[in-house]
């Protein structure tokens, strides 16, 4: 209900899985849902000194514009594999945050004890935290426990997509009332509309009555 309601509020809910068994289907769920992901390693101060990694995107984006434009041609062959690599280096670990230009509300973490470091920066941030806790970590680290196995790669798939399917109910709910308001909005338009040619057409025939009576 909680992942619910954040996803309605049109929030970003960040999904933190970097073992090997969770990686794909922690990938697979968030982009079913639009959301952003890290799969590959955690950073540490991804979170609590986000305005860094911000400018590693943004880096990312300004390497990617270069080769667009192709400034790069104009590189030695060196330099340009260099920029390459560290293109590819920077994808594989903030691909999956590129347009999270913001601090996520929430995060849904996959085994809080590997993921200690992340867990302990949403913590600090009083970010909202869902974690799979096994038994060989803390439930009180995280805002919602979900006591599971977090190896089994049986139980993660199952635990990611019962939480992604309730954010995707969030996001359907906030598309259906935005379409309510819209149509709404429309309906409202033609009302007035309408009630304006009235008094329009009542004001020409007043005018013709006087005329009339002349």
């Amino acid at each position: 209900e909680v992942a619910k309601n954040l996803a309605k509020s049109g929030r970003k809910i960040l999904y933190i899985a970097t073992k090997k068994q969770a990686k794909d289907i922690a990938t697979e769920n968030a982009k079913r849902v639009d959301m952003p992901y890290v799969t590959e390693r955690w950073l540490g101060g991804m979170l609590t000194n986000f305005a860094t990694v911000r400018k590693s995107i943004k880096k990312m984006s300004n390497i990617d514009r270069m080769f667009n434009e192709g400034t790069v041609n104009n590189m030695a062959k060196k330099e340009r594999l260099a920029l390459q690599r560290e293109r590819e280096k920077l994808e594989r670990v903030l691909g999956g945050i590129t347009d999270l230009s913001r601090l996520p509300a929430a995060v849904f973490i996959v085994d809080i004890h590997k993921e200690h470091i992340a867990t302990a920066e949403a913590q600090k941030l009083n970010i909202t935290s869902f974690g799979m806790v096994d038994t060989n970590s803390d439930p009180s680290q995280v805002n919602y426990p979900i006591l599971s196995n977090d190896d089994a790669s049986k139980s993660i798939a199952m635990i990611t997509e019962q939480f992604t399917n309730a954010v995707e109910e969030g996001l359907s709910e906030r598309k259906a009332e935005k379409e309510e308001t819209k149509k709404k909005g429309k309906d409202q338009g033609k009302a007035e509309e309408e009630e304006e040619e009235e008094v329009a057409q009542q004001k020409e025939a007043e005018e013709s009555d006087s005329t009339s009576e002349q």
